[in-house]
């Protein structure tokens, strides 16, 4: 579904937010684009669909209060034990200095 995007380096359940909001969605990261995959309606673990795809080095922060993301024109609310994952994500492109060394780089 993801093509020739490189490896998957992370994934997190997300919801759509705000007045239009209907749908849930896995964000995925990986080595070259940011997508944004919708799921089934009651089984939100599986993709169906690419709904919209960004380039990598697009911000997935600032996380909002809720927590939210703003990714284009869509805010998308996630489970507060996603923010390490979402801030993770942008440090690796914006601040990669910042980051912790892999403890398993061999996995």
């Amino acid at each position: 579904m993801l093509g020739e995007q490189g490896e998957i380096n992370y994934v997190f359940p997300a919801s759509a937010s705000g007045p239009a909001a209907v749908g849930n969605f896995l964000i995925v990261v990986t080595d070259s684009a940011i997508s944004v995959l919708a799921t089934r309606t009651l089984r939100s673990d599986r993709p169906v669909a690419v709904f919209v795809e960004f380039p990598r080095h697009t911000r997935l922060g600032p996380i909002l209060p809720g927590p939210i993301i703003e990714l284009g024109s869509m805010a998308f609310e996630f489970d507060e034990e996603y923010a390490a994952v979402v801030s993770a994500a942008d440090a690796e492109i914006f601040a990669p200095e910042i980051l912790p060394p892999d403890p398993l780089p061999d996995l």
